[in-house]
């Protein structure tokens, strides 16, 4: 049987996962729209156009479908939509014709850069009411969730063969 004190500490961590899931989601809302009515693309756009720009030389459809957490079929319509923008471009890879690479396009990395800067003061207004302490601090308690959240989930995959795809 669990104490009270543990029931109660028990209960305050359940809130703060809602209330860290709750903050994640308006803010995540509030870029969403943004970005649709200044730029008329959507968050997965943004994010795979964000993917594309730390790779210069452009990723594999599979390689966006793993940084991106989504199916293959996913990016493939996000992928089409933003070629169809002239943003992205797609090429077969030499070694094997099947799979394709996507990279941007000289018009995408404009566009892109120019969305991430404003994304980036959005982000800051949003977060306005928050002074550099309360930040520092915030950043801090996050990074110690992270590691936690990390070394508990390390057991789940040991002795689990992960499979090399």
């Amino acid at each position: 049987m669990v104490k009270q004190d543990s029931r109660t500490l028990c209960t305050k961590r359940l809130g703060l996962w809602l209330r860290l899931f709750a903050d994640t989601a308006l803010i995540e809302k509030q870029t969403r729209r943004l970005l649709r009515t200044h730029y008329g693309v959507t968050l997965p756009q943004f994010d795979l156009m964000s993917a594309l720009d730390r790779a210069p030389g452009g990723l594999t459809m599979g390689e966006l479908s793993k940084q991106l957490l989504v199916s293959n079929g996913n990016v493939t319509g996000v992928v089409e939509r933003l070629q169809q923008e002239g943003l992205v471009k797609r090429w077969p890879l030499p070694t094997d014709r099947r799979i394709y690479s996507v990279g941007l396009t000289a018009k995408g990395r404009s566009m892109f850069r120019e969305m991430a800067e404003r994304h980036r003061d959005w982000v800051n207004d949003i977060l306005s009411d928050m002074d550099e302490d309360a930040v520092e601090q915030m950043t801090h308690h996050l990074d110690d969730l992270r590691e936690s959240l990390k070394r508990k989930a390390e057991p789940e995959t040991k002795g689990r063969k992960v499979s090399k795809k």
